[in-house]
């Protein structure tokens, strides 16, 4: 359930800086979308390790 939340906000973000770059550091471009995608990618990896078996 947390990782189809986390995808779904990740992919909204993505969505969001290709129509308005955030400014944030490193997030300047709309080419930098591929670093949120590799923050989601990170992210539900530590998701999957961490989660409870």
């Amino acid at each position: 359930m947390a990782t189809k939340i986390l995808l779904i906000l990740v992919l909204a973000a993505m969505a969001l800086h290709l129509i308005k770059p955030f400014g944030l550091p490193g997030l300047k471009r709309r080419g930098d979308v591929w670093k949120i995608a590799l923050i989601l990618v990170i992210s539900m990896m530590a998701t999957l390790a961490l989660r409870p078996a």
